[in-house]
């Protein structure tokens, strides 16, 4: 009998834990093993489980199909003879498979952006969409005819959409940072064009106008002392500017070379994720996304000096010579930047959209998350951290194409940085040619169902020795013979 205890209880342990085992099982077959998208930093195969992300966009994410919506770039290149862009009749319940990605709602719990401006420098935010009611404010318009709240490219808008746009019943669509306020400053012409000096009034306009997070939503190929010194101003005010690592790519695939401000040390430089998890430069022709990995865009390119003047490699501040760069600028963080979805002007209705500038704008809402947690920060300690926190690539840190990875909302707003006090600065980016390994996953923790199994296992276990014991003595006491029932 006793040799029968162990093979008993392992029986009911089994029985008990089955269900649990084949839950488990499936858990782990949604997170999937780490591809492509972990090589790039992008979350595709390492999610935090805190998360609860799936393992890539590709398979579950549900996003708007780019053929289906109108698209919306971040200039024209040329006068459009039929006029602005035209409202969009185009719907969708699906959620944006960057959002899928990023999963903002998991960091919603401990901020939602509350309190924090975030500049738009563009060519105008619509306000007709609905979703920025109530929190948006329109700044100076530095060229062309009417106020900021026009948007002939419609570019602005949509940026401001991936912001801080809130969810519409009907629609999974979300802004990073559904509660943050936005701040219109308009310096293009009628197709999306600007030079450095207008975008120089418009960064020094949104420091001036309360914005902690500067979101640039077109770069200009050169820089000068004048943008510098817009960069540095809005520095001194509080404020941390973002922009495009390059210029969105046009339907032909060509991407141009250098972009300003985001060639400046203290600028975030932020380059855009295909769906794969690859580095685009996000050419979209006819709705159809072209994921121009490797010497196209900002971002894809290999090792080399940035070649921005007197900012280049060498130049940037910081430990010199450190940064990512090549051929087309310098890359800090990269962000879903492909087949996103979002509102455009003159109503209600989404469009579509790739390139580095609308990855600039998840990072922008993600700033904007992480300030309305930590609204004590400097520019720099913000920069640090949202550095600090991305997923980290398997290489060098920071990488040519990714700088130091994918920005990560849950870790950027809840993270306690080693050695660092909340608040506090993160400890300084590694140097060029220190091997960093990627950054893991937490060890998944045991659903509530296997954690009620274990349980009922061992309670059922101890029970089931227990008893045995009690047969077994009081048993050998009457040699074996039935008790009689006394009252």
């Amino acid at each position: 009998m006793r040799r029968r205890r162990p093979a008993a209880v392992a029986l009911i342990c089994s029985v008990l834990l089955a269900p649990a085992a084949a839950a488990g099982a499936a858990a782990q077959g949604l997170r999937g093993a780490p591809g492509a998208a972990a090589a790039t930093g992008a979350p595709g195969g390492n999610v935090p489980a805190a998360s609860a992300a799936p393992a890539g966009p590709a398979a579950s994410s549900g996003g708007a199909d780019p053929t289906s919506l109108p698209v919306i770039g971040q200039s024209t290149g040329t006068a459009r003879p039929e006029g602005c862009a035209k409202p969009s009749d185009k719907g969708t319940e699906r959620t944006p498979w960057a959002q899928t990605v990023l999963r903002p709602e998991a960091a919603w719990q401990l901020s939602r952006g509350a309190g924090v401006t975030v500049a738009v420098v563009g060519s105008g935010v619509d306000a007709a969409s609905g979703v920025l009611e109530g929190r948006l404010a329109l700044g100076p318009r530095e060229y062309g005819p009417g106020g900021a709240g026009r948007d002939c490219v419609g570019h602005g808008t949509f940026l401001a959409g991936l912001i801080a746009a809130r969810r519409q019943d009907g629609t999974g669509f979300a802004g990073i940072a559904p509660e943050a306020r936005i701040l219109a400053v308009a310096v293009t012409d009628e197709t999306g064009i600007t030079t450095p000096a207008l975008l120089a009034k418009g960064i020094r306009d949104a420091a001036d106008g309360g914005a902690r997070v500067i979101a640039v939503a077109v770069p200009v190929p050169v820089g000068g002392e004048d943008l510098a010194g817009a960069v540095r101003y809005a520095g001194e005010r509080g404020a941390l500017v973002v922009a495009p690592a390059g210029p969105d790519a046009t339907s032909s695939g060509a991407s141009g070379g250098q972009a300003f401000p985001a060639a400046y040390p203290e600028v975030l430089a932020v380059a855009g994720l295909g769906p794969n998890g690859a580095v685009s430069n996000g050419a979209v022709s006819n709705g159809a996304v072209s994921n121009g990995a490797g010497s196209n865009g900002a971002g894809a390119n290999g090792a080399g000096s940035n070649g921005a003047g007197a900012n280049g490699s060498g130049a940037n501040g910081g430990v010199a010579g450190t940064e990512a760069a090549g051929p087309d600028g310098r890359v800090d963080l990269v962000a879903p930047g492909d087949a996103l979805m979002s509102v455009g002007p003159g109503g209600k209705g989404y469009f579509t959209g790739s390139g580095p500038s609308f990855a600039t704008a998840l990072v922008a809402g993600t700033a904007a998350l992480v300030l309305g947690y930590r609204p004590e920060l400097t520019p720099a300690q913000l920069l640090d951290r949202l550095k600090a926190t991305a997923y980290h690539p398997g290489t060098l840190l920071p990488d040519a194409r990714v700088g130091y990875g994918t920005v990560d909302p849950l870790a950027a707003v809840s993270a306690m940085l080693p050695g660092a006090p909340a608040g506090a600065a993160a400890p300084p980016p590694a140097r060029a040619g220190t091997p960093v390994a990627a950054v893991e996953p937490p060890a998944a923790r045991p659903g509530d169902g296997q954690a009620v199994a274990v349980a009922g296992c061992v309670f059922g276990g101890v029970a089931l020795v227990g008893g045995l014991g009690y047969v077994l003595k009081h048993g050998r006491r009457r040699g074996w013979q039935p008790g009689r029932w006394s009252s």
